[in-house]
């Protein structure tokens, strides 16, 4: 955590580095933020396709980072813990985000899922406890386990219309969800998945839904 800048010699064969971030040589994957760097504001470089796993981990400084239209996948746990991360754009270009990627990033108020994104991974934003509300784009097809877990703040959700499957516990302790609306494309609802909503007073369950896991909505009191 105090780690503040990471170089690399110029003849390594397979590392560089800018401005004290690490990358593979031809700066296509963004491998470490150092955790300790100062800097509040970063813009990801427009040679970066991915953003590798645990990338920006406990990089509690950052307050803005900028992702290019150029990256299309957004590594596990890539922004877990960024405390102080207020707002997060993810563009157009990007297909996947990874497990846990905003996980306990507590201070996001605010998320744009571009276009693209097919599958947002399990406890994604799980802990977001300032998120709130979340627009889910018609291109993405499953939302995994927990993703949602414990938005505390999270009173709007837009479910877009190409989601199959809604994970285990995807919007468990959501406190401040007062309505849920789950489209036709939806054939399945996890175990758990609206546990513990207890400001939940209406849900529209469509014709397409085959099953619904234990507990979808236990404790769901209002």
């Amino acid at each position: 955590t105090s780690l503040t800048s990471i170089e690399v010699s110029y003849d390594n064969e397979n590392y560089s580095s800018v401005d004290g971030v690490l990358f593979d040589k031809d700066k296509t994957k963004l491998i470490q933020y150092p955790a300790g760097s100062n800097r509040t504001i970063y813009s990801i470089p427009n040679s970066v396709i991915s953003i590798g796993s645990d990338a920006f981990v406990g990089c509690t400084s950052l307050t803005s980072v900028t992702i290019p239209n150029s990256v299309t996948s957004i590594g596990g746990s890539a922004f877990s813990g960024c405390t102080n991360l207020t707002s997060i754009t993810i563009p157009d270009s990007v297909t996947s985000i990874g497990s846990y990627a905003f996980e306990d990033c507590t201070s996001l108020t605010s998320v744009t899922i571009g276009n693209s994104v097919t599958s947002i991974g399990g406890s994604a934003f799980s802990g977001c406890t300032n998120l709130t509300s979340i627009t889910i784009p018609d291109s993405v097809t499953s939302i995994g386990s927990y993703a949602f877990e414990d938005c505390t703040s999270l009173t709007s959700v837009t479910i877009g219309n190409s989601v199959t499957s809604i994970g285990g516990s995807a919007f468990s302790g959501c406190t401040s969800l007062t309505s849920i609306t789950i489209p036709d494309s939806v054939t399945s609802i996890g175990d758990y998945a609206f546990y513990e909503c207890t400001s939940l007073k209406s849900v529209t369950i469509p014709d397409s839904v085959t099953s619904i896991g234990d507990y979808a909505f236990y404790e769901c009191t209002s």
